[in-house]
C-alpha cells in the first residue's frame, strides 16, 4: 500500500517544528548583531572625549577576559580544555581580530562612527574574496559586487572632501582583518565548545592588545565617569555577552547565516551615531553606504551558497 501523502497540517507542523529547531540560532545570531552594534558609537563617544583608543580596547579586554573567567569557573570549567589544535587556531584567530581591533579603534578616533560602521559593511564581499585561496572561482557577478563596493565607498568618502582618508584606509584594514578573522573562526573553530573558544579568543585578543600598547609605551589618564560607563557597556554588552552569543550562533547556524545581520548590524550602528552622536551625512554618504549595504546582501546570498566550512576532525 502506498503511503499517504503528508496534508498541509502535517506539513506546517514539521515546519513549525523546524523553526524552533532553528530560532535559537538565529535569536543568538540576532541578540550578538545588536550588541555589536553598539561598540562604533560607544567607543567614539569616549575616544572624542578624551580616552585613548588603545587604552580604551585595553581596559576593555581585560575587563572581558576576567568576566569570561569568573563566568567560566563558575559554570563550564570542564569545558574549557581544547586540544592543541583548538588553541592554536583561538590563538591565530584571536591575533588577527586583534589587529583589527587596534585599527578599528584607531580609525574611531579620525572617522565618525556612522561612517566607520558603513566601511564595516565591505566585510561579505571581502569574505567572498578570501575563499578564492580556497578555489572557489570567482565569477562576473562576484566582480559586480566589488564594483558596487567600490563605488560606495568613494561615495563614502570623497566627494565631500571633508572625510579624513587616513582614518578611512585604518577602517578599510581593520574590515579586511574581520573577514579574515570569520573565514578562519568557521574554517577552524566551530568544532569545539562555544564557550571554550570565545574565552581563548578573547585572551588572545587581549594578549596581543596588551603587547601593542606596552610598545606605545603604556599611555594611560585616568578615565571621567563617562568614559567608565563606556568601557563597561563595551567590555559587558558589546564583547562578553556579544562574543558568547555570536560564538553560540556561528556554531548552530554557520558562518554564512551569521553574515546575514552585517547589514542590519551596519544600519543599526548608523542609527545609535546618528541619535546619540548627532553625527549627519550627506546625500552621496547615504548613496555610497546604500550600495555597500547592497554589495553586502548580494554577497551574504552567495555566501548562503558555499560550503564554508573544513570536515571536522
Amino acid at each position: 500500500m502506498l503511503p499517504a501523502r503528508p496534508t498541509v497540517r502535517s506539513r506546517f507542523d514539521g515546519w513549525a517544528r523546524q523553526q524552533v529547531r532553528l530560532n535559537p540560532g538565529w535569536a543568538l545570531a540576532l541578540f550578538a548583531t545588536v550588541a555589536f552594534s553598539f561598540a562604533p558609537p560607544v567607543a567614539r563617544f569616549a575616544i572624542v572625549g578624551g580616552f585613548d583608543s588603545t587604552t580604551l580596547l585595553l581596559v576593555r579586554m581585560l575587563l572581558a577576559t576576567t568576566l569570561f573567567a569568573v563566568v567560566l569557573a563558575a559554570t563550564d570549567r570542564a569545558r574549557l580544555r581544547l586540544p592543541r589544535a583548538g588553541l592554536i587556531a583561538a590563538v591565530l584567530v584571536g591575533a588577527v581580530n586583534a589587529g583589527g581591533m587596534v585599527l578599528f579603534f584607531a580609525a574611531l578616533g579620525q572617522l565618525e562612527a556612522s561612517l566607520s560602521a558603513m566601511i564595516l559593511a565591505l566585510s561579505p564581499p571581502i569574505v567572498l574574496s578570501l575563499l578564492a585561496l580556497r578555489g572557489e572561482r570567482l565569477t562576473r557577478r562576484h566582480l559586480v559586487r566589488l564594483g558596487l563596493a567600490l563605488v560606495g565607498v568613494y561615495l563614502l568618502i570623497g566627494p565631500t572632501g571633508q572625510v579624513n582618508w587616513f582614518g578611512a584606509a585604518l577602517a578599510l584594514a581593520a574590515t579586511f582583518l574581520f573577514a579574515l578573522q570569520m573565514a578562519l573562526t568557521q574554517w577552524t573553530l566551530v568544532a569545539y565548545p562555544t564557550r571554550a573558544v570565545a574565552f581563548y579568543v578573547t585572551a588572545s585578543m587581549t594578549g596581543f592588545v596588551a603587547l601593542y600598547w606596552l610598545v606605545l609605551g603604556a599611555p594611560w589618564a585616568a578615565p571621567t565617569p563617562t568614559g567608565w560607563a563606556a568601557v563597561l557597556i563595551l567590555a559587558i554588552v558589546s564583547t562578553l555577552l556579544a562574543r558568547l552569543a555570536f560564538f553560540a550562533a556561528m556554531g548552530r547556524i554557520g558562518g554564512a547565516q551569521m553574515a546575514l545581520f552585517g547589514p542590519l548590524e551596519t544600519l543599526l550602528s548608523v542609527i545609535w551615531s546618528i541619535v546619540f552622536l548627532n553625527e549627519q551625512l550627506t546625500l552621496w554618504q547615504w548613496v555610497g553606504g546604500a550600495l555597500i549595504l547592497v554589495s553586502a546582501l548580494l554577497a551574504v546570498q552567495r555566501l548562503g551558497r558555499v560550503n564554508l566550512r573544513f570536515p571536522r576532525r
